[in-house]
């Protein structure tokens, strides 16, 4: 049965940007006096919203947490303002999935940080429904997002027609507690960590897309 909608996660997906958001964050965590390795971000932190991310390892009572969640969004704005951390590849695969069924975005990042990137990119008028963290009350690996998503695609498209690209074990976990088709992205925490999907590319391409469409 091919697929009737495609949904994507943005973060270290359709943007690949791991790396500047662990940057980003290390830089913002020493300077308020816990430092993080890259590989604690990717093996507890990476996947989940800002506000999850920096509550959880600088503490979630902090009385500037969110001006905290305010300086990463505007530091990652400007450093990816530019689009192109959203690969020609991967807009043409964007393109072509498109060109034959409703395409979503589902992430745990603010939709003040996805838009700017996505427009950038040439895809904003692509996307058909974007749920960012400020749209669910529970964040991936919560079912929540993917859930609203099918609800605005609409059209009578049912969860198990839905194909979802994400990079994180949080992102599988949810696109499949939706009970969607989720192959991982494994450019981001390896294949062993996203054996949960239901299949495993290292990243998102033309032919790879075709493929899974048709």
């Amino acid at each position: 049965m091919a697929p009737r909608a495609a949904v994507f996660d943005f973060n270290g997906t359709l943007s690949d940007d791991e790396p500047i958001l662990f940057r980003i964050y290390a830089e913002m965590f020493e300077a308020n006096g816990r430092s993080l390795t890259q590989r604690e971000y990717i093996d507890e932190l990476a996947g989940h919203s800002e506000e999850e991310i920096i509550g959880s390892w600088l503490g979630r009572d902090r009385p500037d947490l969110d001006e905290l969640v305010a300086e990463r969004i505007a530091r990652y704005r400007e450093a990816v303002a530019d689009g192109s951390t959203v690969y020609p590849e991967v807009r043409a695969a964007v393109r072509h999935a498109a060109e034959r069924v409703p395409v979503a975005i589902v992430s745990g990042a603010a939709s003040e940080e996805i838009l700017p990137v996505v427009s950038a990119a040439g895809l904003g008028p692509l996307v058909s429904a974007l749920i960012a963290a400020g749209d669910v009350a529970e964040g991936k690996p919560h079912p929540e997002g993917y859930l609203r998503a099918l609800e605005l695609l609409g059209g009578g498209i049912r969860a198990e027609e839905v194909l979802v690209f994400e990079d994180t074990e949080v992102g599988v976990a949810a696109a499949k507690a939706a009970g969607m088709y989720c192959v991982g992205i494994t450019r981001t925490l390896g294949p062993a960590r996203l054996a949960a999907a239901d299949e495993l590319i290292p990243e998102i391409d033309l032919a790879s897309v075709r493929r899974l469409l048709a």
